[in-house]
């Protein structure tokens, strides 16, 4: 089969589409995959600019979606379309950057009836943290009356799709982004308003104006102290990224003085459960049309450059992967 392949051999880093032996199913479910995507974690495997393969030689993504080949569980069956994402593909795990992709049966999550491969992967991981912070949201009870909900990171493929969720369920969002040259896209999304990422990525007080109801932070360090230092009372933020860094330059006077509640969101290795309750909101909630102009299509050996592209923040949106 084709598959992207990352080597590491004596400190030297290659990367090349081979053609290489198919999964046989010996080790679990068999996955024919369609599509990927390119995500944040994958850019970093792809220019070993962090590690994140643990393991050589590696193929890489994080995601996959597609007709499912083979599988000793009777939870997903052979012929039927379903997606995987997270749980160490692409990590310990031979991953979705090939035309097979041998996982754990539990692992599988069917398509809904309305959901394509393309349109799993146009959501993929990054719709997954979106969901997944919308929800938790929810379960906090903030409600679209009680304000505005800030969307950190707007620009990438998190931001736009919780920009998207919390447009059909009616609630206001504030953008923040560091390319105001795509206010009009991110309002398209279904931003209310749009802001520099400047006014929260630099050091502030430990507590602010209270300016929003929740927040949704895919890029942590001091931008979350930021939003945690002016979420209004009671409020909640899901944090599910690192983008500016792993630190946390904050106070607890936030979470003291006004209640206010740090969700910590993962995705990669969320139960079974809790996936499927997500993938079911999103096909009730995600807007096919808007998918379109989120996403767009790249090659197996196109993702060497997008890599690049996208950890230099010149991409917008989403990039599925055409397998």
């Amino acid at each position: 089969m084709k598959a992207v392949i990352l080597r590491n051999a004596d400190g030297t880093f290659t990367k090349a589409v081979e053609d290489v032996p198919a999964p046989d199913g010996a080790g679990g479910a068999v996955l024919n995959v369609r599509y990927s995507s390119l995500n944040y974690k994958d850019a970093l495997a792809l220019t070993n600019r962090a590690p994140i393969v643990r393991k050589w030689p590696m193929i890489p993504g994080i995601d996959a979606a597609g007709s499912v080949a083979s599988n000793p569980d009777a939870n997903v069956p052979p012929g039927a379309l379903a997606v995987v994402t997270g749980w160490g593909l692409g990590e310990t795990r031979l991953g979705g950057f090939g035309e097979r992709a041998e996982v754990e049966p539990k692992w599988l999550t069917p398509l809904a009836n309305g959901f394509s491969p393309w349109d799993a992967m146009a959501i993929g991981t990054a719709g997954l943290t979106a969901m997944l912070c919308v929800m938790a949201i929810e379960r906090h009870g903030t409600l679209p009356a009680d304000g505005p909900v800030l969307v950190t990171g707007a620009s990438g493929g998190v931001g736009g799709m919780a920009l998207m969720l919390l447009k059909r369920l009616g609630y206001q969002t504030i953008a923040s982004t560091g390319r105001l040259t795509e206010a009009d896209y991110l309002r398209r999304l279904g931003a209310s308003d749009v802001v520099d990422r400047n006014e929260l990525s630099r050091p502030g007080k430990p507590l602010q104006s209270e300016r929003w109801a929740a927040a949704i932070d895919s890029v942590g360090s001091v931008t979350l102290a930021n939003v945690c230092a002016s979420t209004r009372y009671g409020g909640v933020v899901a944090a599910c990224g690192l983008a500016q860094g792993m630190d946390l330059p904050a106070t607890v006077a936030p979470f003291i003085l006004r209640g206010v509640c740090l969700a910590g969101i993962d995705s990669v290795m969320a139960a079974p459960p809790l996936r499927a309750a997500a993938w079911a909101r999103l096909d009730d909630l995600a807007d096919r049309r808007l998918l379109r102009e989120v996403a767009r299509e790249i090659s197996l050996a196109e993702t060497f450059d997008a890599a690049e592209e996208l950890l230099a923040g010149r991409v917008r949106g989403r990039l599925v992967v055409r397998i």
